[in-house]
């Protein structure tokens, strides 16, 4: 056995060890789904950034920053000026909505049928983002370990439901927290090797093959320039609508909603100048890497990142690096499995199905579905494997645009327009579904060129864009429009749904506060376990520098290990005090 397969292993028994220890948080569905509404803000803004990262972040995205520099950050922006209006203004609301699950939340503003379909329309979107979450893995995974793709997918997956069974919403939240900090701390290391090796970062640029701040394949600027703009769009969208609450229904009070929000929003500003200094680097220094991942075919350009770590880093990091891609994928697809089970749990079958079920046929059921969904996720990575002329970039892209989009803007407008009928948001989201197919299916790069009377033919790249860019301004302009006309249709509601819509607004309204001493014990548990348990991890890594390597190699070990080691004792420490965290 390697030293990168061992540090795998026990990494991965080291993420189980977790999801046992916090299985005894959960006893209901509500500590199932959200941790009882109990959480502490680090452990929520953690979760919060974990859900818009994943290992596509080292092989979509990397590959992406690998062929066009400075551009993939531009997405990683957009999550962060998402984040930073959550911070503002939505995160403290989303918590004081009071459900277990979003979806509860747009029954009592639209209704019980636009539950139902927005709890069966909004499923498909984020599992197939998994599935693309998990074929991103299984590209490193089969890179490293010469494992066929299909077999990577399959293992991978079944392993990545077996975490996400075991302990729930604390341990899927009290692992992102871990995942969060191992991330950083490996991919901090790698960049201070990535700056020193390549001279620099004025170094790194000038040696960028290309132009690195719009990147190649570029005709017209202007595309470019709209699809900036979208994007923000997309992405205030995409965290500020009452469907992605979830990040924050686990936050103890509506300060650490806040607080959560803030933290999310520096990791995702400072993040992705450390992630992709690596794959800048490859670009500039070794542009050819690609023939050492021939078997990947097209996609070998996803391997930036991996080749960096294989071609610069100490002997043991890869492993390192593969904990890291697990940890990503984990934290994103267990989210998900999660969140999807309680929709379904919480929106389907305890009301239609099984409305007097006790507590714990409901969890028991819960983990039931959790394990169906994740056998269906397998199954969409390795159709996702298949389009092998498809990149992981725009794949991503493409879901959000024509996919999730559509659902978010009944639901992001329904709060602030108030008096629309019932049947507003569902038939808005038909209509956003003809809209997709129209710009995202239908149209085609030649009905464009033909339209605007273009000279130059657009690109791959260009057309990518284009295609993003124009679906959601196709979105804003005529789904959103179609849901502010229902208002002409607005004839009032019956007396039972007026009290629905009036308990929903006064609840978004009103801040939810957390006091008494059972809630400051819990504080000090959650910080003594994980404050103990990322000691331990950090021990681990330290540990690593003993592997034979140059002197440099072992320091970057260190570095490594101390990030995380000196989280793990400020956490204990807080614990000791039974002090609150700031």
């Amino acid at each position: 056995m390697t030293i990168d397969t061992f540090v795998v292993i026990a990494y991965f028994f080291f993420l189980l060890a977790i999801g046992w220890m916090f299985r005894k948080f959960t006893t209901s569905t509500s500590d199932y789904f959200r941790g009882g509404g109990k959480m502490l803000w680090w452990m929520v803004g953690a979760t919060a950034f974990m859900t818009q990262f994943s290992a596509w972040t080292f092989t979509g995205a990397a590959g992406r920053a690998f062929s066009d520099g400075f551009v993939v950050v531009i997405l990683f922006l957009a999550n962060a000026f998402g984040y930073f209006m959550n911070y503002i203004y939505f995160a403290p609301k989303f918590r004081q909505l009071r459900v277990v699950t979003a979806i509860e939340a747009i029954r009592q503003r639209f209704g019980k049928t636009s539950e139902q379909f927005f709890t069966w329309a909004g499923m498909p979107d984020s599992m197939i983002s998994a599935g693309v979450w998990l074929n991103g893995l299984a590209i490193f995974v089969a890179a490293v370990f010469h494992i066929p793709m299909e077999a990577t997918i399959v293992v991978t997956g079944l392993v990545l439901m077996l975490m996400a069974v075991t302990g729930g919403s604390w341990a899927v939240v009290a692992s992102d927290f871990m995942q969060m900090l191992v991330i950083m701390a490996v991919t901090i290391t790698c960049a201070i090797a990535a700056y020193f090796h390549g001279g620099g970062i004025t170094n790194i640029v000038h040696n960028f093959k290309g132009d690195f701040m719009l990147g190649n394949n570029l005709n017209y600027v202007s595309i470019f320039i709209l699809w900036i703009v979208f994007i923000f769009v997309k992405q205030f969208g995409v965290m500020n609508n009452s469907i992605n609450a979830y990040r924050y229904l686990c936050a103890k009070d509506s300060d650490n909603a806040r607080k959560a929000a803030g933290l999310a929003c520096i990791l995702m500003i400072v993040g992705p100048l450390i992630w992709f200094l690596p794959p800048w680097y490859m670009a500039a220094f070794q542009p050819d890497f690609a023939a050492q991942y021939a078997d990947m075919g097209s996609k070998a350009g996803d391997a930036a990142y991996l080749a960096f770590v294989e071609n610069v880093m100490p002997a043991g990091m890869v492993g390192l690096l593969m904990s890291a891609m697990f940890a990503a994928t984990m934290s994103s697809m267990d989210s998900g499995l999660n969140r999807n089970a309680g929709i379904f749990i919480m929106n389907f079958y305890s009301p239609i199905l099984r409305p007097h079920a006790s507590q714990k046929e409901l969890v028991a059921v819960s983990k039931a579905t959790t394990v169906i969904l994740g056998l269906i996720i397998i199954a969409i990575g390795l159709f996702i494997n298949s389009l092998k002329h498809l990149s992981l970039f725009d794949i991503v892209l493409n879901i959000g645009a024509l996919i999730g989009f559509p659902m978010l803007i009944p639901i992001l407008l329904g709060m602030w327009i108030r008096k629309t009928p019932d049947w507003a948001a569902w038939t808005t989201l038909i209509v956003g579904g003809i809209v997709s197919y129209v710009f995202g299916i239908a149209l085609t790069a030649h009905d464009v060129e033909h339209i605007m009377g273009l000279d130059q033919a657009l690109t791959t790249r260009e057309w990518a864009d284009l295609k993003v860019g124009l679906s959601l301004a196709a979105h804003v302009i005529f789904t959103g429009g179609f849901f502010m006309l229902t208002t002409l249709a607005y004839k009032g509601l019956t007396p039972e749904r007026e009290k629905e819509v009036d308990q929903l607004f006064t609840n978004w309204n009103t801040p939810v506060v957390a006091e008494g001493e059972a809630q400051q014990d819990l504080d000090t548990k959650q910080r003594s376990m994980l404050g103990n348990l990322i000691c331990v991890a950090g021990f681990g890594v330290l540990a690593m520098a003993l592997i034979p390597n140059e002197p440099t190699g072992r320091l970057l070990f260190l570095v490594c290990g101390s990030i995380v080691l000196c989280v793990g004792i400020l956490l204990v420490n807080a614990s000791k005090k039974g002090a609150r965290i700031a």
